[in-house]
This record gives C-alpha cells, structure tokens and sequence, in this order.
C-alpha cells in the first residue's frame, strides 16, 4: 500500500479556479472520504488523483515520488465509477479479468487473482454469470473486484453507491469496510453524503468550492467543527444554529441571549467577540431538551418517530427559529404542543460574526 502527498493542488478551466491550493497527506492503510456539496470539487480532486484531469499546479506525490505527469496507468491506482460499467456480454469472470487480459497477464496468473478476488467479495457462485443476471449490489462488487486483481497502491472510490437503494447501500457500506480491513487497503471514496462519511471514514476532508475546510476523524468533526459550514454538514440531523447575542464573557465561557428567550453561557474563550456582537449558537439535536423549566419557548409543529428515537421539530418563539430535539423513542410529544427546553452548554458551539468557531475550554472526551 501506498501513502499520498498534495501540495498546493490546483485546477482551473480556462478563468474558473474549481480547485484552489489544496494540501493533504493520505497516510498507508489510511480510509480517507472526500465529502462536500455538489459541485465543491470533490470528483475533480479525486480524477486529479487518478490523472484523468491534468494538474494546472502544485505537486502530487504517490510514495514520495511525483507523479503530476505520470500516466493514469502507470500510478498503481484502481478507480471505481458511480457507474458499474460492465461489460454485458462478458460473464463476472471475463469482466474482472479483462484489464489483466489487456496487459497480457498470463492466464494461470489471471485466473487465479480473478478467484482470490472473487472469494474476498463473495463473488464465487456468479463467476459464470452475466451483468444481467446480478442485482445490483452485485455488479458493484464486480467493479470493485476489477479494481483489486490489479493490486493497486491505493484504491479510489467515486460515489460508489449512488445507484442503490437505502438498504443495500447500508450493506454495501459494511462490505467496503471489510474490504479495507481485509485488504489492509489505502482508500479514498468520495461522496456527499455525510451519513457514509461518517460511518466509514479514518479522516474525513470537507470540502466547499474548491477548498478544504476542515481535516479530521469523524468524532473530531462532530465535536468540534472549525466553522458554521462545517457544523451544519455534518451531523445528521443537522446541527441547530440559532442567532444569539453576546452578554458576557469571562473565564468561565460567553453569555448569550437567544431570540427565543433566555440566556446560555457556552464553555468558550472569548476570542474577538465583545459584548453586544450577533454571534451563532450551535447545539445538536441531543443537546436539546424538552424542560418546562427550560429557557426557550416555541411549539413542536411535526414529530417523527423513528423507533429507538424521536425528533421533535419545534419553532421558537421570539423570531421563529426552527429547531429540532432529539429524544427518546417512547417520548409522549405531540404536534402542536407549546413547549419549553432546555440546553446542554457542554454540548452548545459558539461562531463568531465571520462563521469561525471560538475555541471550546474543554474538548469532547468522544473526540480526543
């Protein structure tokens, strides 16, 4: 397995910038997943990568060793597309063989990687099989299977499992997992959906129009998001921002009032914000409470139960903030009900009037 350098990577098409100096290190055996809105350059970073884009500027590296002009073949990477792309008139055998065939591998050799791989991806029963003949998380595998009888350095992912339904691409999520501990494989995937980033990453890279935003573990992400894009992306339900204003700050944290009513005093240092600036609450929906002694006034408009848990959506009263609870599934609420809460300040996030977040007191234990 390999590890990955960027240095200051950019892309342009003629005066559009859709990369803009990107650097990171992918260590070896590393999962690293790419997520960001549509269009945030996400694709165009991994098919950089994979030198299906030529490089406007900036260095990459593959082992220490620049590859910028290096052909897409000559990497020692593997590329599986949102599209399965099988051939239909080959059977899964010949299809996961066939770039082999092309290098003129020699057919003892070819055939016995094509069964190893086969027998990782639990492909054995439908060597003899057409494309047609798959279901469709099936086919996935095959294209994944193509990508390893070639014994890449790194494996890259893009949007793999777009096409599928809800359940298999859950099954799919685990599968790719025990790949990677089965392969002991340096991957990156990309994809916008922050549910599989956070389940199936080592470090997740946010992205958003060209640019990183911020590098971490899933927790660390979480838990201590760098900025109001970061904090909203991630996390779902999505993270609650309410506009506050600062009242105090001292040792302890920074007083807010909320539009809702209330005050909260949030475990931060004060960093630039002075008394009287509009600042941004942060609380996810676990934070939130449903206290009648609670500070904030609203009405639950919509409850959606969902089992082992309830999420309550609830508009503020004092400006009409949406905001969403997350209790537990037995919880008695209904809609319409005029509520109150109450907020967990360990778990409130304070952004400055620029989007940046001040710096917590005490970090998350979850997040270390």
């Amino acid at each position: 397995m390999a590890t990955l350098t960027l240095r200051d990577l950019r892309k342009s098409y003629g005066p559009a910038d859709v990369i803009k100096g990107i650097s990171l290190d992918v260590l070896e055996r590393e999962f690293v997943v790419f997520v960001g809105p549509s269009g945030c350059g996400k694709s165009t970073l991994l098919r950089m990568i994979a030198g299906l884009e030529d490089i406007t500027s900036g260095e990459l590296q593959i082992d220490g060793k620049r590859v910028n002009d290096v052909g897409p073949a000559d990497r020692g990477l593997a590329m599986v597309f949102q599209s399965y792309a099988l051939y239909p008139h080959m059977t899964v055998r010949q299809n996961m063989g066939f770039a082999l065939r092309l290098a003129r591998v020699p057919k003892a050799e070819r055939d016995r990687k094509v069964q190893e791989a086969a027998r990782i991806l639990q492909l054995e029963p439908y060597l003899e099989r057409r494309p047609k003949d798959l279901s469709g998380g099936q086919r996935q595998r095959v294209a994944i299977g193509r990508s390893i009888v070639r014994d890449p350095k790194v494996f890259l992912f893009d949007e793999p499992l777009s096409n599928l339904d809800a359940a298999l691409r859950g099954q799919m999520r685990m599968e790719l997992l025990r790949l990677h501990e089965d392969l002991n494989a340096t991957m990156i995937y990309v994809t916008h959906d922050q549910v599989e980033a956070m389940t199936m990453a080592d470090k997740i890279v946010v992205l958003q129009a060209g640019l990183v935003e911020q590098v971490g573990s899933p927790l660390e992400l979480y838990h201590h998001p760098n900025n109001l894009f970061v904090a909203g992306f991630i996390g779902s339900p999505r993270m609650n921002l309410m506009p506050a204003q600062v009242v105090e700050a001292s040792g302890s944290g920074v007083t807010v009032a909320l539009a809702s009513g209330g005050q909260v005093t949030v475990p931060t240092s004060a960093g630039g914000v002075r008394t009287g600036d509009t600042v941004t609450l942060g609380v996810r929906p676990e934070g939130l409470r449903i206290d009648p002694a609670g500070p904030v006034a609203g009405e639950v408009t919509l409850v959606e139960r969902l089992g082992g848990l309830t999420l309550v959506h609830i508009i503020a009263a004092g400006g009409g903030q949406a905001m969403t609870v997350q209790s537990e599934g037995s919880a008695s609420i209904r809609a319409h009900e005029a509520v109150r809460l109450s907020i967990d300040t360990a778990a409130c996030h304070l952004f400055d009037t620029g989007g940046q977040a001040l710096s917590r007191l005490a970090r998350h234990p979850l997040a270390a």
